[in-house]
């Protein structure tokens, strides 16, 4: 393939990807944006309408003359995406058009990432969720499976769950096995991804996504970009040792911030508390199997039981010790609480208030504001989707 032929793919790619992000745009903002010059982005738009991809939708806000046309992905061209999203022991996923919206209700399955036939298991659950769909797979633009660990996402490869035989990665062999493209990476990096596509750090460009889940994560938008550092592992917010916990991180080692701060560490000291007799309404709902004892931990936090709350604020205090170490280094605009955990909302703010108080340098401080992220639970689904959009020449 020559060199020109790259180079247009490339920028058809860029264009849908603004639009998709954008949701609608201008020939002049595509230019802008793409750095392209207008003749070049009128020509590719006008090829993707001609292929189906875009379509005309209304007028631009007027800037004083002729007022522009908008442009928008096509919601009817029939190409879908595959969002996958993993905690070490529950998968969900849901199938996207180029609109985000959804063509498969969410799905979800409990497996354990830890135990060694997960990769046979999650390959399965694909299929069935694909032939649930009864979508060809001509039409599917591939896979986007956001997930915990130390994951390369340029290799392919997670360190930390789900191993495979051989020399080939985890990536190329799922893709093999469901004969579709696969991208693979850390789940919280992909909600910072998604903050800055669709939600709190939208238009910002130094900001820190916090992933309050079964682990602690950390994604790190650095002006404008997701920020990886040199060999893909920024942002292990949890392994800072800032624990005075003798007990054993995931990781190997003593000291991490995790041990303290991760739901499923709060979830066994709620139930370390129902087993010593504390008064708690955790005692009942712990008693309903519907749910996973997460969900009823933050239902108990909601409903402002006190000992919910007090090991909320335990494990909050905690989170807020190791942001105050993150705003004195990095001095971001924003902080947004994401994940499972920012359910909790306000809940969350006093104790780590709190520790910024008591921790930072006001002058530094006050310049970071922190919000709660306002994709709930699709934060990771939509972040999943993104990664496949990222990689796709949509072709």
């Amino acid at each position: 393939m020559s060199a020109t032929i790259k180079k247009a793919q490339r920028l058809r790619a860029d264009i849908i990807k603004l639009l998709y992000y954008k949701k609608k745009s201008s020939l002049t903002d595509l230019s802008k944006r793409t750095k392209k010059s207008l003749p070049l982005i009128t020509s590719t738009v006008n090829a993707l309408i001609e292929d189906g991809l875009i379509i005309e939708q209304g007028l631009a806000p007027s800037t004083g003359g002729r007022r522009a046309l908008n442009f928008l992905l096509n919601p009817n061209y029939k190409r879908y995406i595959i969002a996958v999203a993993m905690d070490q022991l529950t998968t969900q996923l849901t199938i996207y058009d180029l609109s985000n919206q959804k063509v498969l209700p969410t799905q979800t399955i409990d497996l354990n990432m830890a135990e060694g036939k997960s990769v046979d298991d999650l390959i399965a659950f694909i299929e069935d969720c694909i032939a649930k769909s009864a979508i060809s797979k001509e039409y599917l633009l591939g896979i986007g499976i956001g997930m915990p660990g130390f994951v390369n996402a340029e290799r392919g490869v997670n360190h930390s769950f789900m191993q495979v035989d051989g020399d080939i990665s985890l990536q190329d062999y799922l893709s093999q096995q469901l004969d579709l493209p696969v991208y693979i990476d850390n789940d919280s990096s992909l909600i910072a991804l998604a903050e800055l596509n669709f939600g709190e750090a939208r238009n910002l460009k130094d900001v820190l996504v916090v992933n309050i889940g079964l682990g602690t994560g950390l994604g790190m938008i650095i002006n404008g970009k997701l920020y990886r550092g040199s060999s893909g592992y920024a942002g292990e917010f949890s392994h800072i040792p800032l624990s005075e916990s003798n007990a054993l991180c995931s990781c190997g080692k003593r000291g991490c911030l995790e041990v303290e701060t991760s739901l499923l560490v709060m979830v066994q000291k709620a139930e370390a508390a129902v087993e010593n007799g504390e008064e708690t309404s955790l005692r009942t709902l712990f008693k309903d199997e519907s749910k996973s004892h997460v969900d009823h931990f933050l239902h108990a936090v909601i409903k402002q039981d006190p000992v919910a709350i007090s090991i909320l604020a335990d494990a909050a205090f905690q989170i807020g010790k190791g942001l105050a170490t993150l705003i004195h280094i990095l001095n971001p605009e924003r902080i947004v609480l994401s994940g499972q955990g920012a359910k909790a909302g306000k809940m969350l703010l006093p104790p780590i208030q709190q520790a910024l108080n008591e921790f930072c340098i006001p002058r530094i401080a006050e310049q970071t504001d922190i919000k709660f992220s306002t994709l709930t639970n699709e934060a990771e689904l939509l972040a999943a989707a993104s990664l496949m959009v990222e990689n796709s020449l949509f072709e």
